[in-house]
């Protein structure tokens, strides 16, 4: 307790191990390339989402950057209304098909469903993502 009878929390100042870790996690970033990885395969995503706002009426907007990206989900492309049914049904449609989106609902303002993939991922794991987006998409809005 401190001197206010309050009491005292710490986390990890001055503790040797996460600094440790974080050192090791940036060597790793620059050793592997991960940075340019995520430039180049983040390219590949935006394309694919891209490709399936020309197809479905129900993505709004395609928005983010490299590797943080993610399309809105609403009824009418041209309003941008939004549809927080239809992207719950789309995102569990996502989830039954072993993808796992990050949704973001906001009050007013519709669904945001993101794809957040890690750092490692290959160039077919993308087009498995983009592929199971598809579907999804297809089976829901038909």
């Amino acid at each position: 307790m401190s001197q206010t009878g309050c009491p005292v929390f710490t986390t990890h100042v001055s503790d040797p191990m996460p600094a440790a870790v974080g050192l090791k996690v940036v060597e790793i970033i620059g050793r592997d390339r991960l940075a340019e990885r995520a430039q180049v395969l983040g390219q590949r995503l935006l394309l694919g989402l891209t490709n399936l706002q020309g197809r479905f009426g129900c993505i709004g907007d395609v928005r983010g950057r490299e590797l943080m990206l993610g399309i809105e989900i609403v009824a009418d492309r041209h309003s941008k209304t939004p549809a927080p049914e239809l992207s719950d049904a789309i995102t569990s449609r996502c989830l039954d098909l072993g993808l796992h989106t990050n949704i973001v609902q906001l009050p007013g303002r519709g669904a945001y469903s993101g794809l957040l993939p890690p750092l490692t991922i290959s160039e077919d794991e993308t087009d498995t993502a983009l592929a199971s987006l598809d579907n999804a998409l297809s089976d829901i809005t038909k």
